[in-house]
């Protein structure tokens, strides 16, 4: 790769930029993984993404060494598998149980189990040519499996109306990304490398325009009465009539126990993400339908 210089500088010059936007991509998450830090909390951010994009890292990294002419491929997934690890260890350190072992099973099936299998088959079970044919069709199935990551956000997002959880940035990244690691890999003459930067593309438009969609959706606020012992968990001008009515027979009837109204949102995040706080242990959260105690 290093020798393409002069008889193809297009490919240099994609390998480079290919580098430096898949480094912004990487880096995009800093600010939501500053705001875990500082809150102590990861709220209701999922691993997934980076879990997944730590094992597609790895596979783009055997598939460099087997092909043996793509340096720009193992200089910038190894970067990624830095920061990824990074990222990782800062959501097990301030999730809540239930999604610290939920990320673990999944690093422990994903990053090492399925990840040895695949070394193992292919080392064992194809040689030459074929070797790299099986592999580039793993790395293309994988890859378009860090694209489809977000799913989960972007269901996040059009459930609870809300972009806090969907990082613009990181969006942007992977979108542009696509786009010069496809023309990389089509000046390569590369389909493993090209293909699944389409699918990215498309992903990473549907990710943009939701938060289009949604950015100017008010965040939800806490708002603490003590005199009656209620917290409301709500959107200003969320609150209704009924809401307070419902609040006060369930106050009638559990004088001594703490009550969180939610008048939007999921009320299992809410539960979960509350269930940490000791000072609202054994509260109740009441959401028009829906009872759930702390």
């Amino acid at each position: 790769m290093g020798l393409f210089g002069v008889q193809r500088p297009l490919v240099l010059i994609f390998g480079l930029l290919g580098n430096f936007i898949s480094l912004m991509t990487y880096l995009a998450p800093v600010p939501t993984f500053y705001r875990i830090y500082k809150k102590k909390t990861a709220e209701g951010y999922q691993s997934v993404p980076y879990v997944v994009a730590l094992f597609s890292s790895m596979l783009w990294i055997y598939y460099a060494f087997i092909k043996t002419d793509a340096t720009f491929l193992i200089t910038i997934n190894s970067v990624g598998c830095v920061i990824e690890t990074i990222y990782i260890a800062m959501y097990m350190a301030y999730a809540a149980r239930k999604a610290r072992v939920q990320t673990a099973k999944l690093l422990l099936f994903l990053n090492l189990g399925v990840f040895c299998l695949i070394l193992l088959l292919t080392l064992l079970l194809t040689k030459g040519p074929n070797r790299i044919k099986v592999l580039g069709w793993v790395c293309v199935a994988f890859s378009v499996c860090v694209f489809a990551a977000p799913l989960s956000i972007m269901k996040k997002v059009i459930k609870t109306k809300s972009v806090e959880f969907m990082p613009f940035y990181l969006s942007l990244f992977l979108t542009v990304s696509a786009v010069v690691w496809f023309s990389y890999g089509f000046l390569l003459h590369d389909m493993y490398i090209a293909l699944p930067n389409i699918l990215g593309f498309i992903f990473g438009i549907s990710q943009m325009i939701l938060y289009a969609i949604y950015r100017g959706r008010k965040q939800p606020k806490i708002v603490e009465d003590e005199v009656n012992n209620v917290v409301e968990i709500s959107t200003i001008n969320a609150s209704n009539a009924a809401t307070l009515l419902n609040v006060a027979k369930l106050k009638e009837i559990l004088p001594d126990v703490q009550i969180i109204t939610i008048s939007n949102g999921n009320i299992e995040d809410v539960q979960e993400q509350l269930a940490k706080e000791k000072s609202i242990r054994g509260a109740v959260l009441y959401q028009p339908q829906n009872v759930v105690e702390v």
